[in-house]
């Protein structure tokens, strides 16, 4: 990248920092872990691919956004224009991202936010990052820490467990983290991942007890119809961050279906499950592309009672996986999609 690059790239980062919050809007934002050849590749980006991905985004003249409270809150209130906006998280603190990825952000002046998972920190587990490389990223202009809990253990009730000991439970994957990251960096984070991006309406009452936001890992863009306790992230792994496919990603829409309107994430009796939502006024449901995790494109149907005013899609098949999802796209302005990512969570299946 050249110096005019870099310069205009700080530039960029440091008005959508001082911007007023009604300036700001959509913001697809992108799920790493690690950026590495040697990692697995399910969870991995390597390098190259990486470097690709940030030219992706220069290309398209997009702004890179540095999540905060502030930026998460502008975009759930709403855009005033179509600029194109996007933001970088790493997901568990792993060293490839210091080793790798953090030169090259540094570099080009990309802000990006870091999810700490801080047993593994405290334990030394080798393949993370210390506490003093995570004080220097905490210390930078560029870099936003946020809290991925104490242990990485999914936050959805288990079997036999009661509300109460979830509630517990659920307080001290958060709380100790968030004290460890106090006494460790100095901060008190407001952002939170959730671990395996698995959710739900307790581990969501949490977070607003706690003036928290929480980060997902199901496809989405953040927008006025997000949830700000499950915010989508488009997970850009090898697998899935292809510059052909990342290119729509980055370019897409937040779908305009309010999120209380949405189902729970947890598979109930109901396997597969059945997601039915209201269509946005002018929109047609033959516009519709819907398709289930591992089995494909889904029928869209139109409930009769609702006049063509809902759509319903179903999987044929249960899912037997522990995390799976509904995708739909709709057609907008300019190529551009409409992006919906319905999570579902099998607590039957293990955790891992």
């Amino acid at each position: 990248m050249t110096l005019c690059r870099i310069r205009t790239s700080l530039l960029a980062a440091t008005i959508a920092l001082l911007a007023p919050a009604s300036a700001l809007g959509d913001v697809s934002i992108l799920a790493y872990h690690h950026v590495s050849n040697d990692t697995p590749p399910s969870t991995s980006t390597t390098p190259d691919l990486f470097r690709d991905q940030l030219e992706t985004i220069e290309t398209l003249d997009m702004e890179v956004v540095s999540l905060s409270e502030k930026t998460t809150q502008a975009a759930l209130e709403g855009h005033q224009d179509d600029r194109l906006r996007v933001a970088l998280t790493f997901d568990d603190a792993y060293e490839s991202v210091y080793t790798k990825a953090w030169p090259i952000l540094k570099e080009r002046g990309i802000p990006f936010t870091v999810f700490v998972m801080t047993d593994a920190i405290d334990d030394g587990i080798n393949g993370y990052m210390n506490w003093e490389q995570l004080r220097e990223l905490a210390n930078h202009e560029l870099v936003t820490i946020g809290n991925h809990t104490s242990d990485h253990d999914s936050l959805l009730r288990r079997k036999g467990e009661t509300v109460e000991q979830q509630t517990e439970r659920i307080a001290g994957a958060l709380d100790s983290a968030a004290k460890r990251l106090e006494e460790e960096l100095g901060i008190q984070p407001q952002l939170f991942a959730h671990p395996y991006g698995e959710f739900s309406n307790k581990v969501d009452q949490s977070l607003e007890a706690r003036g928290w936001y929480g980060f997902a890992q199901h496809s989405g863009v953040l927008g006025p119809a997000s949830t700000p306790y499950a915010i989508p992230r488009f997970p850009v792994a090898n697998a899935y961050g292809g510059i052909d496919t990342l290119k729509n990603k980055l370019r897409a829409r937040n779908f305009p279906v309010p999120y209380k309107k949405r189902p729970s994430p947890v598979i109930g009796e109901d396997n597969p499950p059945t997601l039915e939502l209201p269509l946005p006024d002018g929109w047609s449901a033959s516009r519709l592309n819907c398709f289930a995790s591992g089995q494909g494109r889904m029928d869209v149907e139109t409930p009769e009672r609702d006049s063509g005013t809902a759509f319903r899609v179903r999987a044929e098949d249960a899912f037997e996986g522990r995390r799976s999802r509904y995708n739909c796209t709709y057609p907008a302005s300019n190529g551009r999609f409409y992006w919906l990512s319905q999570p579902w969570f099998n607590r039957a299946a293990p955790e891992g």
